[in-house]
């Protein structure tokens, strides 16, 4: 049988943001693809979009659109998901999910190429990219824990406003206008669109990103919490969360606290570590002022670690600060990496 070389792609939510940077980067990339199906909304249908130096019209997806689709990358929310993907699924397609909606289900692997790209062999046709907080932390802790071992982490985000859509952004720079201006503006977007109460984003912090579970932690805590277990296969590893959004456009911070396995170990081991580990890059020169930040992370793909320190109190602890692109390595790039895992592996047909 000759081996495929080319494939059809369909890329679902293609005019919100991350659909659209999924397809910048599978044309950055040059993923091989034979055919584009560019889906959306009925809403959206009828735009057109450039890829490749071709135009595209945008259609409506419905089951039907993915007949001969082998990879179909969802971007469109979790109810479009839970809907389409296993139609898309009936009929061939290898789905590469970015929403909630199949993350912790036990026969959806859950990856992180860098971490776990070896679950893929186990997918049954729906694959999950993770939070797009996890997939940075994950990538960071991973080597650490190979060499190391991990017992505990505990982080606290610093989140971009991105990550709760184009309303948000948009929000953001309206409120920052008005408030500089000295004009009245009503919150109507974050921390939740439709709940409750909406608070000022311009210049403040919210300690809250999604709704409140029973426990007193958020959605998007618990979801770092289990899916970091899923993806590193650490079911019982301590995992504690702190979700914030800050009035920042693009890039999520994170002050990650872990504690390893290993005696003996300082943070010029750790720094040595992460300075050859894939998917990272090292920015930690205390003396001159070198660390992330996440305005210098925009567009890029790779993650950001810095701050590397050993903790005060306990020898096995330390602290680093870890910044990406939360629309790219968190979620557009992270969906075609598994893409091109797929098929560095021969696991699409």
């Amino acid at each position: 049988m000759t081996e495929k070389k080319d494939f059809h792609v369909a890329v679902v939510g293609a005019t919100g943001a991350v659909g659209e940077q999924m397809l910048k980067t599978l044309e950055e990339r040059a993923f091989p693809i034979s055919t584009l199906k560019v889906l959306s909304s009925s809403r959206s249908a009828g735009k057109k979009i450039q890829y490749n130096g071709k135009e595209y019209t945008v259609e409506e997806a419905t089951p039907d659109s993915f007949e001969g689709v082998d990879i179909a990358l969802f971007s469109a929310g979790g109810s479009v998901s839970k809907q389409l993907a296993p139609e898309a699924v009936k009929r061939g397609a290898i789905v590469v999910d970015n929403t909630s909606a199949f993350r912790m289900d036990e026969n959806t692997p859950l990856i992180v190429p860098e971490v776990n790209e070896e679950d893929l062999h186990n997918h049954n046709g729906i694959i999950a990219n993770p939070n797009c907080s996890t997939i940075q932390m994950v990538v960071a802790l991973e080597p650490i824990r190979k060499a190391f071992g991990l017992n505990k982490v505990i982080v606290s985000t610093y989140q971009a406003v991105s990550g709760s859509g184009q309303a948000a952004i948009d929000e953001l720079q309206e409120q920052t206008r008005a408030i500089l201006d000295n004009q009245a503006y009503t919150p109507e977007v974050l921390p939740v669109k439709g709940d409750k109460k909406h608070y000022q984003i311009a210049f403040n912090a919210i300690p809250q990103i999604d709704k409140f579970v029973d426990n007193g932690y958020t959605f998007e805590e618990m979801k770092m919490i289990n899916e970091t277990k899923k993806i590193m296969h650490l079911p019982s590893l301590p995992v504690a969360a702190t979700c914030v959004r800050l009035p920042v456009g693009t890039g999520h911070s994170e002050s990650v606290y872990f504690e390893i396995d290993q005696e003996g170990i300082n943070a010029k081991d750790i720094k040595a570590l992460l300075s050859t580990a894939p998917g990272i890059e090292l920015q930690d020169d205390p003396e001159q002022q070198i660390y992330p930040m996440p305005a210098d992370c925009v567009g890029k793909s790779e993650v950001f670690v810095g701050r590397i320190r050993n903790d005060l109190d306990e020898p096995k602890g330390f602290h680093m600060w870890v910044v990406s692109d939360n629309l790219l390595k968190g979620a557009a790039w992270n969906s075609v990496q598994i893409a091109e895992s797929l098929v560095k592996l021969k696991l699409v047909k």
